[in-house]
């Protein structure tokens, strides 16, 4: 198992940021003005997946949004942090709220708000179309573009390096 194999596998949460990662980081206005945001449903379904295999899954996001805790209810993500800007502390705090370390965590993020907490995370993570500062910084890139499957690719990743992975595919067949 590699180094970066190891990391993945003992990993107990993690962490997402919403746009660039959950979506593909455009926002979309209405003509009454309400705000619109498209989830990939293959990213919900890893995030299932995820859960199931007994990791917990949280939110983290700078901007604050009916649409996102919409999302985590339907997700069943109950530790969800929005409006916040320094997602380093955000990570640290939900670190202690659910009694894990940082290192005990991975972080998916795209973008130069997200750094410090990729940093800070035991599993840095983020999406093919990043920040090409984040992408340095990350253990681990998706060949996905965020909103595009970006996050189902990362929780299979960290399922396979578990060994989880086989089994939950097999209880599809």
């Amino acid at each position: 198992m590699t180094e970066l194999e190891q990391k993945a596998a003992a990993v107990r949460l993690l962490a997402l940021d919403v746009d660039g990662v959950l979506t593909d980081g455009r926002i979309y206005y209405g003509n009454s003005g309400e705000e619109l945001k498209a989830f990939n449903i293959k990213d919900g379904l890893g995030i299932k997946l995820l859960q199931h295999s007994g990791i917990q899954v949280a939110i983290i996001t700078g901007r604050q949004s009916e649409i996102v805790a919409r999302r985590a209810r339907e997700l069943g993500i109950e530790a969800v942090i929005q409006g916040r800007e320094d997602k380093q502390l955000a990570l640290q705090e939900l670190c202690r709220q659910q009694q894990l370390t940082p290192a005990d965590c991975a972080y998916m993020g795209d973008d130069l708000p997200d750094l410090s907490a990729i940093m800070a995370a035991g599993l840095g993570l983020t999406v093919a179309d990043a920040s090409a500062s984040v992408r340095a910084a990350a253990d681990w890139c998706s060949t996905l573009n965020g909103g595009c499957g970006a996050v189902r690719e990362a929780c299979e990743f960290i399922l396979r390096a578990r060994g989880d992975w086989a089994s939950l595919e097999q209880g599809f067949r």
